[in-house]
C-alpha cells in the first residue's frame, strides 16, 4: 500500500500530478484511511507505471485513459496514431533544419549536424558507382514498390515539392511502362 507521497516519489512525480490524475479519473486510489487520506494498492502502482510509460511516449492523458480501460486493439490504434504524429513532427523538424542551414548559407553544417541532404545522398550513390541511369532506375523501383515511402524519403531529403512532383511523375510513368510490358 502506498500513500500519495510515497507513490509520487516512486515514479518521480509530484503529489499534484497524482491529485490531477485522480480528478480526471485516470488514477483513483483504491481506498482512503479513516482520516480520508488516499491509499494506493500495488495494482494502482502498476496502472501508474503504465500511465508513465505512455506519457513518456507522448500519448495524451485522455487517450491513456481510453487505452487503459479498453482492449488491446485500442492500444495499437493509439500508438500507431502517435507514431504517425512523431513522423510528421520529425519531417517538419528536418525541413526546419534544412531551411536554417540554407539561411546560414553553410553547407558544411549538413555534415556537422548529421543531416542527410539530397546532395549528400546523390554523392553517396555516385561514390557507390551509381550512374545517372542507375539513379533513375532506383527511383522507378522505389516508386513501383512503395510510392508512399518514396515520397516520404524525398521529403526527408528536403527535395523541393516541384522537384518531387517531377521525379514521381517520370518514375510513375516508367512504372506504367514496366507494368504494360509485363502484361504482354
Amino acid at each position: 500500500m502506498y500513500t500519495i507521497g510515497r507513490l509520487a516519489k516512486k515514479y518521480h512525480l509530484s503529489r499534484s500530478t497524482l491529485l490531477y490524475y485522480d480528478s480526471i479519473g485516470l488514477l483513483r486510489p483504491s481506498s482512503r484511511t479513516d482520516g480520508s487520506y488516499r491509499v494506493y494498492s500495488e495494482e494502482d502502482a502498476r496502472r501508474l507505471e503504465q500511465i508513465c510509460t505512455y506519457r513518456a511516449a507522448g500519448v495524451r492523458l485522455a487517450e491513456i485513459g481510453r487505452v487503459l480501460d479498453s482492449s488491446e486493439n485500442e492500444l495499437v490504434s493509439v500508438l500507431e496514431q502517435r507514431l504517425e504524429e512523431l513522423n510528421d513532427d520529425i519531417e517538419r523538424l528536418r525541413q526546419q533544419q534544412h531551411l536554417i542551414i540554407g539561411l546560414l548559407k553553410n553547407s558544411e553544417l549538413f555534415e556537422r549536424m548529421g543531416v542527410m541532404s539530397k546532395e549528400t545522398w546523390v554523392s553517396l550513390l555516385l561514390a557507390s558507382g551509381f550512374s545517372e541511369q542507375d539513379m533513375h532506375r532506383w527511383h522507378v523501383e522505389f516508386e513501383h514498390l512503395s510510392p508512399e515511402k518514396h515520397l516520404r524519403f524525398l521529403k526527408f531529403l528536403c527535395v523541393p515539392e516541384e522537384e518531387i512532383r517531377i521525379i514521381r511523375s517520370w518514375a510513375g510513368a516508367q512504372v506504367g511502362v514496366m507494368q504494360s510490358l509485363d502484361k504482354t
